[in-house]
């Protein structure tokens, strides 16, 4: 592939405030859209079973907006047929817009000749007409999700309304206590959207633009990555896009940006803020260490003895950079810190609100430090977090 020429060179800084703005952490946040309107703004919240403080998606809009309530979340994203989930970055919650523009994704399912489970003959037929009578279900309402105990071991119909689901016959409508719950997309998705007119070239080229977007500026890989699509289809389409080539200072690869985030310098407050190992702004290390100089990796599946900075160390966002890390747990209302890396002891006012803002959120009244890396930080921390929640 020939690139263009390019039509800006940023600086490293440049691009790190136009990906932090394109994410929502620069400049006053839009309240009146809320949950939505940061769903429809980075186009993609990752699910994750994963919960310390609140599950992934809850973080998301949480880290942009403040503090949001719990059900505010839930129904901002699952009533009215606002949203639907799918397979995107990984699990996502998606706008129910963008339905049309995963035609691609589920015509390759439909084409698959193999798959890790075994379709019992019959099975997918009986959950779908018993959809049809009974839906929305849960697996364990069509049958049940497992044949055993074991994780994987799925059961017939859950088998089968994963496939549909898939093949976008299913759509999951809710999540309800962390259970999907199922219907037929012809009851879910609106009649104006439930169509897979589009062809794969017009799929791509919408999800690459929309990657552009939502990065604000990114390499290929970048833009790839965000909804997991392969190098060679981003080389496609990128042309077609409305994506534009600039060069960035230090990242020795070719990039592309949204133009509209070229058109006015970002300017406005940064948010300080937890982060969920899972939020769009870092999910990708390479693209967090080449933008932030930070390297971060989820360690909830690492063995016990073998993790850095914990099971589910939080990066904290503070003036535009990241400036430490928290390994949180609670305590009845007690936010734990179980393990916490600063950035050095300027660090240290930036951590205390972020902990002592997420404590409020999830209606803790106290904040308990345990390690700090830096052990002569442990106590400034302490008494910061101790006078912001006095």
């Amino acid at each position: 592939m020939t690139t263009p020429r390019t039509v800006a060179d940023l600086s490293a800084d440049e691009a790190r405030r136009i990906a932090l703005r394109a994410q929502g952490f620069l400049g006053a946040p839009d309240r009146r859209s809320g949950v939505r309107g940061v769903l429809r703004h980075l186009g993609a919240i990752q699910l994750d079973t994963i919960s310390v403080l609140a599950r992934s998606h809850e973080l998301v809009p949480y880290a942009r907006l403040g503090a949001v309530g719990r059900k505010t979340v839930e129904d901002a994203y699952w009533q009215d047929t606002h949203s639907f989930e799918y397979w995107s970055h990984a699990a996502c919650i998606l706008p129910i817009e963008e339905w049309p523009h995963f035609a691609f994704r589920r015509r390759a399912y439909r084409n698959r000749p193999h798959w890790n489970h075994d379709l019992p003959d019959g099975t997918y037929d009986q959950v779908i007409k018993q959809l049809r009578s009974e839906g929305p279900l849960t697996a364990t309402e069509l049958g049940g999700a497992k044949r055993t105990s074991d994780w994987w071991d799925w059961s017939g119909s859950k088998v089968a309304v994963e496939r549909a689901l898939m093949y976008g016959e299913v759509v999951c409508v809710e999540r309800r206590g962390w259970k999907r719950l199922y219907d037929l997309a012809e009851r879910a998705v609106p009649e104006e959207l439930l169509h897979d007119e589009l062809d794969d070239t017009e799929c791509l080229r919408r999800l690459v633009r929309l990657a552009g977007r939502s990065l604000g500026v990114g390499t290929r890989a970048d833009i790839a990555d965000y909804h997991r699509l392969k190098g060679e289809q981003v080389d496609a389409v990128i042309a077609e896009s409305g994506l534009v080539p600039v060069s960035v200072e230090g990242w020795g690869k070719p990039a592309w940006a949204d133009p509209e985030a070229l058109q006015t310098p970002p300017r406005g407050r940064h948010r300080t803020t937890l982060l969920s190992p899972f939020d769009s702004l870092i999910w990708e290390r390479a693209r967090t260490e080449r933008i932030f100089g930070f390297t971060h990796r989820l360690e909830a599946y690492v063995p016990k003895q073998k993790r850095v900075y914990g099971y589910f160390a939080m990066p904290v966002l503070a003036g535009g950079r990241l400036v430490g890390r928290v390994d949180p747990s609670r305590e009845g209302r007690t936010l734990v810190a179980k393990q916490v890396a600063l950035d050095g002891a300027k660090a240290v006012p930036a951590v205390a609100q972020a902990l002592a803002e997420a404590a409020t959120w999830v209606d803790c009244t106290n904040v308990r430090v345990e390690r700090v890396d830096a052990p002569e930080l442990r106590e400034p921390l302490s008494k910061e977090l101790t006078r912001l929640l006095g």
